[in-house]
């Protein structure tokens, strides 16, 4: 039986987002070993017939002695392993377990999902992980989201052009992520955002949107749903939040483990991101049938037909992206539900997971 390992940055990713493809992977007749730091997913990984390994990472760190402790931990798990093939996700996987899989001769295929503050910024660290990563993805098969992420790691000769191909995103089982036929319209459009709480993506630019919107439309709802990210370099404040509370511009809705049931409550979901590998938040939207307003930039732009299923504004334009709300807020309601009946045309004919199964099979096959 041949192996296949899977590590990505926490178990919970695992779980919500890969276990489609690990299943179809097992249903062919490959083991399969998650390998990942542990939470409380790890075990529901196992309850599913996955063997897994813990793997200390710490995600927000930049010590180079941790580091390198990484590799030799990549190392010795994969030595014990033995996988015939690697599949790795997240920065740190992709690199510290692409050097360790070289070192053993291991066949890897690296998804490149995002590239966050790497490419946004140009202080040294990021110079330095644009450097680990040409070192670490020399031999590694490798799946991007866009066209964007693509062309920016061929142009910055990262990698070349015969190691790459396409995904879309993740994929989305679009029979679990369906409209609910139950759904009570609100009575006024709602909006949500949902995202880690991170400038990066875009939550200043909502929070301002908000203001001037309020301005004219007091009583429109806006939601917030996802965690503090203290650490991050761009991370929102637990202050800032409670002032957005307490000025009453936001329902703020915490952290969810069943996001898909507070996507079903609102008519529009807002992403203002300022870079995106391919939004989940926004390939689960469209999929329950929701209209969308998102930033014209890679990963959310390749979701969104414009005035079709959703509305694009520019990134890090607040006015711009009120402009589109009120737009959104001044379509009929019927409008509005078509446009997210288009999106979930687009999904099931773009975005489907049997899309990003069939991709990887074929992948794994050619390796193997």
């Amino acid at each position: 039986m041949k192996t296949i390992s899977i590590t990505i940055n926490t178990s919970w990713n695992i779980f919500n987002f890969r276990v489609g493809l690990l299943k179809a992977l097992q249903k062919e007749g490959y083991k399969i070993v998650c390998v990942s730091p542990y939470d409380e997913y790890s075990e529901k990984l196992e309850d599913l017939g996955f063997e897994y390994h813990h793997i200390k990472i710490n995600n927000k760190g930049t010590n180079p002695l941790e580091d390198f402790k990484l590799i030799k931990d990549y190392y010795n798990l994969y030595k014990k392993i033995n996988p015939d093939v690697i599949l790795q996700y997240t920065i740190k996987p992709n690199i510290y377990g692409s050097i360790a899989a070289r070192v053993l001769g291991k066949k890897v295929i690296s998804n490149i999902s995002g590239l966050g503050t790497v490419f946004l910024n140009d202080n040294i660290s990021s110079k330095v992980a644009r450097w680990l990563y040409k070192v670490a993805l020399v031999k590694n098969s490798i799946f991007f989201q866009n066209n964007d992420d693509k062309d920016l790691f061929i142009k910055n000769k990262l990698v070349k052009k015969e190691q790459c191909d396409l995904l879309p995103g993740s994929g989305i089982n679009t029979d679990i992520y369906k409209p609910s036929e139950n759904y009570t319209e609100n009575e006024q459009i709602t909006f949500m955002m949902i995202a880690r709480l991170i400038k990066d993506k875009g939550i200043i630019e909502y929070i301002e949107a908000i203001k001037i919107i309020k301005q004219k439309y007091p009583n429109i709802k806006f939601k917030l749903l996802g965690s503090l990210y203290p650490g991050n370099p761009t991370a929102i404040k637990e202050e800032e939040l409670n002032t957005w509370i307490a000025d009453e511009l936001i329902e703020y809705l915490g952290h969810s483990d069943d996001v898909k049931s507070e996507i079903l409550k609102v008519d529009c979901v807002v992403l203002p991101s300022y870079r995106e590998g391919l939004s989940r938040v926004l390939l689960e939207a469209a999929s329950l049938s929701k209209a969308i307003i998102t930033t014209n930039t890679p990963g959310c732009k390749d979701l969104v037909d414009d005035g079709i299923n959703g509305l694009l504004c520019e990134v890090k334009d607040s006015v711009g992206l009120a402009e589109k709300i009120e737009e959104m807020i001044l379509l009929k309601k019927e409008d509005i539900r078509n446009m997210g009946k288009e999106g979930r045309k687009k999904v099931i004919n773009e975005f489907d997971e049997s899309i990003v199964i069939d991709k990887y099979l074929k992948a794994i096959k050619n390796i193997i």
